[in-house]
């Protein structure tokens, strides 16, 4: 799966916990998901699940701490699935 394939599946991901005062438009790939994007830990964890349905994947723990931004998804994402 390509890099822009798997930006396109997260990003609706993404764009569906940002708070009501961050544009969607704002996402770049090297967004800080809790910094830039104001994600909370909550929201972050419903992140997480949604992305291991939509990939069919299992992120451990070491995963997870590394998830900072979209940049970092798309590449814990591509370790998984190959």
């Amino acid at each position: 799966m390509t890099t822009e394939v798997i930006y396109a599946k997260l990003l609706p991901i993404i764009k569906r916990y940002l708070p009501e005062d961050v544009d969607t438009n704002t996402i770049q790939p090297d967004s800080d998901l809790t910094d830039e994007l104001n994600i909370n830990s909550a929201h972050l964890v419903d992140v997480v699940l949604d992305v291991e349905d939509e990939f069919e994947i299992e992120l451990e723990n070491s995963d997870i701490e590394q998830l900072r931004t979209m940049n970092d998804a798309i590449a814990i994402i591509q370790k998984k699935i190959s």
